[in-house]
């Protein structure tokens, strides 16, 4: 018996023993993984941080799952990169201000990093903002119309100040900014504007670097509407203009144009857009005296300009040359009432095109910007070789 007892014994610590082997076996887990490392550039507590690269999140070892950023308490907006590691503000940050940082970093296996702080951006010695746009601040225009940016200082950064610039349509369309100066920019459609829609225009220009020591102030926003598609065609050789309205005839009117027997008299052919218009305007014959042949000095009803060379579609009582002859200095005149109706129905940006004359429109003289072909329009551009073809704009 007590041999007997020995074997049960010694069975039972066997039986403890593989039971422990295997209960140690299934349930063996490796160390914990580490947590997951977030770095903020500008990093937390800066007193002077640049202002024209942003705000950057980046995790190692895992993947952001919440950022948010708040300046003034309002919301900073950025985006995640694909792989969700990195997170950047969309545009540059503002001079003198303090922004408030809080972003969760996740891994499979490991507790969460939250990173807490706030970083505080330098002042910036001198600013530009922006002085001037066209359109106006909720003006409505014709569906040719180009958005005009003027600046209050010279601009050496072309680049990093154009890509600052955002346009966003209701329908989208491709379009692109081209430099005519240090202190002007002007974007202009592939097409034209789909009729009917709002179209807003953002310079987010706090904190870019636009020269040295030069920096955006502020941002600025405004937005225009686009109204119905009027479009007009004018023939010099048969003396008649067509008004359509959304694809439809609204108006046919007998003119004169210019009489051609100078340069200065001879009306532009190509594309030209309504710029503005006014009731009476002074005309004034250039690089002439009272007195010298030629001189005029007129007051001329329901004018609207068309070019900076002086040309106008303008009332004039000259019924026997409309539909007949070009008799004008140059402008485009035709029978009072039919040019009171153009006058109030015409919106700025319409488009006018014009043709049968040996004298084009320069792409420069007034708003003759659609005389340019796209490629040649976007070599104006300062992001041509940096970020590839024009704009798409994004649909609201």
């Amino acid at each position: 018996m007590r041999h007997a007892a020995t074997l049960c014994v010694a069975f039972l610590l066997v039986c403890g023993c593989l039971l422990l082997v295997g209960g140690c076996g299934s349930g063996a887990a490796g160390p914990p993984a580490a947590p997951p490392v977030v770095q903020v550039w500008p990093p937390f507590d800066s007193k002077r941080a640049r202002t024209d690269r942003g705000l950057v999140i980046r995790a190692q070892g895992g993947t952001l799952t919440q950022v948010l950023v708040y300046e003034g308490g309002e919301p900073v907006p950025g985006r995640l990169d694909d792989a969700r590691t990195t997170w950047r503000t969309d545009w540059t940050l503002r001079p003198g201000a303090e922004y408030t940082v809080t972003a969760t970093a996740t891994r499979e296996g490991a507790p969460a990093t939250v990173a807490m702080g706030r970083v505080r951006t330098r002042t910036a010695a001198r600013t530009f903002q922006v002085a001037a746009t066209a359109p106006l601040p909720g003006e409505t225009v014709g569906v040719g119309m180009p958005i005009i940016i003027d600046f209050d200082a010279p601009v050496e950064e072309k680049a990093a100040v154009e890509r600052a610039l955002e346009v966003r349509a209701q329908a989208p369309v491709e379009g692109a900014w081209r430099w005519t100066s240090d202190t002007q920019v002007i974007y202009r459609t592939r097409r034209p504007w789909s009729a009917r829609q709002q179209v807003t225009v953002t310079a987010h220009l706090a904190g870019v670097r636009a020269g040295d020591g030069l920096y955006g102030g502020t941002d600025s926003t405004f937005a225009f509407t686009v109204g119905r598609r009027q479009t007009s065609t004018i023939d010099t050789r048969t003396h008649q203009m067509v008004v359509l309205r959304d694809g439809r005839v609204a108006q046919r009117m007998a003119i004169s144009a210019g009489m051609a027997t100078t340069t200065e008299y001879t009306t532009t052919s190509g594309i030209h857009l309504t710029m503005d218009k006014g009731n009476p305007v002074r005309m004034i014959s250039p690089g002439r005296q009272k007195g010298d042949p030629g001189f005029y000095d007129l007051m001329i009803d329901h004018a609207v300009r068309i070019s900076n060379s002086g040309e106008y579609v303008h009332a004039k009582d000259n019924l026997w040359a409309q539909g007949r002859s070009n008799v004008s200095h140059g402008c485009v005149n035709a029978r009072p009432d039919q040019a009171a109706w153009f006058y109030a129905t015409s919106l700025r940006g319409d488009p006018v095109t014009i043709t049968g004359t040996d004298r084009p429109l320069e792409w420069d003289n007034g708003w003759g910007f659609w005389q340019l072909p796209w490629e040649k329009w976007r070599q104006g551009s300062a992001l041509r070789e940096i970020d590839g073809p024009g704009e798409r704009v994004p649909q609201r």
